[in-house]
Order: structure tokens, then C-alpha cells, then sequence
């Protein structure tokens, strides 16, 4: 290995919080330790950076709060990008009133460039879509409330 390589890991160690490293290459293997030297004592706890306090947020309204619907919520197997149709010209798979059976694709949702289709795991009436096409949706996120 050669000295300027050497040298610039030994100041890589020295200057970062690691203790040890150890590298083998072709042509050998180095392992660099670092011993902690004696030196001035860390400073006392009443020192310690200034923590910012934070006010309690203000509680909810009851009336922000949106009644709890009734029904079957479908929610979303995974993150994506939710959409309504197979293609951006075609019809909706479901609008608000479809009649669904267990299994319907009720819509598709986009995960790293693959388009998954989400099918109604109850059968019902739609009574709620939640999303907007287009959206971004999180794992878990509530799609629809089918009654």
C-alpha cells in the first residue's frame, strides 16, 4: 500500500469518531487503532447544549374532527402513487355508488414503476373515495370506504 494512502486513513481515523479500521487489498492489509489519549475531562452535564422546549400543540376541536365512517375502509398495501383508471383516458374502474364484489379492481397503485392493482376485499357499495387521482399515498393510508 502505499505511504500517501497510509497517511490519509491515519488522518481519516484521527479526525473521526471510529476507534479502529482495517482494510486488506490485494498487495497487503493495514489496521489502524486509535488510542484515546489522556486529555481534559468532557465538560459537566450543565454545560450541555441548550435544549429547545417545545409548547404542547393546542387539542383538536370536536368539530375538526371528521365523523368515523361506516363501513369497510380499504386501505393501501404499500406506497405509490394512487390512480383511478388502468390508462389516463379511460373510465374509472369504481365511482362513488359502484357495487363491488370481493376481488373488483377498484384501483391501481404505482411502486417503482410497476402498476399493482388493488381489488375490493369485501363486497359492497363505495361510499367514499379518499384519495385524489394522482396522489401519493403511504402504507396503510385509508383509498376507500366501501359499505
Amino acid at each position: 500500500m502505499d505511504l500517501r494512502k497510509l497517511k490519509t486513513l491515519i488522518d481519516l481515523v484521527s479526525e473521526s469518531n471510529i476507534s479502529e479500521l482495517e482494510i486488506a487489498e490485494a498487495d497487503g492489509k493495514v489496521r489502524i487503532v486509535k488510542t484515546p489519549t489522556p486529555g481534559p475531562s468532557a465538560p459537566p452535564a450543565s454545560a450541555a447544549a441548550p435544549v429547545a422546549i417545545l409548547a404542547p400543540a393546542p387539542a383538536a376541536s370536536v368539530d375538526s374532527v371528521p365523523p368515523p365512517s361506516l363501513g369497510n375502509v380499504v386501505k393501501s398495501p404499500m406506497v405509490g402513487t394512487f390512480y383511478r383508471s388502468a390508462n389516463p383516458g379511460s373510465e374509472p374502474f369504481i365511482e362513488l355508488g359502484s357495487v363491488v364484489k370481493v376481488g373488483d379492481p377498484i384501483c391501481i397503485i404505482e411502486a417503482m414503476k410497476i402498476m399493482n392493482e388493488i381489488e375490493a376485499d369485501s363486497a359492497g357499495t363505495i361510499r367514499e373515495i379518499l384519495c385524489e387521482n394522482g396522489q401519493a399515498v403511504e402504507f396503510g393510508q385509508a383509498l376507500f370506504v366501501i359499505e
